[in-house]
């Protein structure tokens, strides 16, 4: 078997991956000594380790969110970097290992059980399992696979997703919900917006969508990437990442990255589109990516917390009433997230269809 899918051509081997379910984890489970060609990644869409400055980004003990300080912090950090990192969050640790392990055991799954879950075959258009980004579309592929979850209710996530982790990814999507208000109040304030109210908060985080991603080891990781450049088209992402590292974010206004070191008991919280455009560019989201390694498996689970696909974003009427003309037009979510799956990831080439 090993030798065959080795020297198999790339339909063969997409065949292997995509459409009977193996995966990446499957193709690197075969023990590959060199990376297939489908996985090669441009020159351009590798990331160039010599433009990775040592810095940090900010990280932020939100136990007083309410203070003066915790509040500038915040929004400084999400003016100038698009990405913090958040302490003593209030999101217990033993919700946050459940979910680590729940996510293991999901990926241990065999390929019968997980290929349930593709597109194909999957119960519902809400849970979906893949890898690379869209490998409909993709040239080269992602060293990634990823079980994506859209929330609806519980009821619907008891239904079909997968029983070895629901309920572990349900405790974790309640537990944070206190803190993802708690930051989007925060980050309210900074655009002199004082309370979250319903209307703001069911705009601000009408939906939710969880992933869970497994970066297997990889033969030669400085030939592709685990997950390629972007930003995410949320308002928010709250991003649980492994011990093991990877994610790099690139500094705002400039060709350096900075490396995220997972910080013991924290969280990583990015801007997203959503709210770049709502907050008229004031908060940034920025481009993100995580490398391939040769020596550990990774695991990472982001929630993206988003507007309803029937809302309408834009500049909020509150910042333009500040008299600051409109850099973003009005566009129907739905529309804004369907132009950023119709395609391979590029940057934030996905924010500049928006721009006046």
């Amino acid at each position: 078997m090993a030798t065959s899918v080795i020297n198999t051509t790339t339909p063969e081997l997409k065949h292997f991956v995509v459409d009977q379910g193996h995966g990446v984890k499957g193709l690197a489970e075969l023990k590959i000594k060199t990376l297939p060609e489908l996985f090669i990644q441009p020159l351009q869409r590798r990331l160039d380790m010599t433009k990775v400055v040592p810095e940090l980004i900010p990280v932020i003990d939100i136990s007083k969110y309410e203070d003066p300080e915790v509040v500038q912090s915040i929004c400084d950090a999400a003016k100038n970097w698009g990405f913090f990192q958040i302490v003593n969050h209030g999101v217990p640790v033993s919700i946050i290992d459940n979910l680590k392990d729940a996510t293991h055991k999901f990926f241990a799954l065999s390929t019968d059980e997980k290929k349930k879950y593709l597109f194909q075959n999957s119960p519902t258009k809400n849970v979906r399992f893949l890898t690379s980004f869209r490998p409909e579309v993709d040239k080269a592929y992602e060293w990634k696979d990823h079980l994506s979850c859209f929330y609806v209710s519980d009821e619907e996530a008891l239904k079909f997703w997968p029983s070895v982790c629901r309920h572990q990814v349900l405790e974790y999507l309640k537990s944070s919900e206190i803190l993802i208000k708690r930051l989007l109040e925060v980050l309210m304030k900074g655009l002199g917006i004082p309370k979250l109210d319903k209307t703001n908060e069911s705009f601000l985080m009408g939906s939710k969508r969880i992933n869970l991603n497994y970066y297997p080891i990889c033969p030669n990781p400085e030939l592709t990437i685990g997950a390629s450049s972007h930003s995410d088209v949320s308002t928010l992402t709250v991003l649980l990442q492994d011990e093991t590292g990877g994610l790099y974010v690139r500094k705002l206004d400039t060709d350096s990255w900075v490396h995220v070191p997972p910080v013991k008991g924290s969280l990583t919280i990015n801007i997203g589109d959503a709210l770049q455009i709502m907050s008229n560019g004031r908060y940034k989201s920025v481009e993100h990516q995580v490398v391939a390694n040769a020596n550990e498996n990774r695991i990472s689970v982001p929630i993206f917390v988003n507007p309803r696909p029937s809302d309408v974003i834009g500049p909020l009427p509150e910042v333009i009433n500040a008299g600051e003309k409109a850099l973003y037009k009005q566009v129907l979510y739905s529309d804004y997230v369907k132009h950023f799956f119709r395609k391979s990831v590029n940057g934030k080439d996905t924010v500049e269809f928006v721009k006046v």
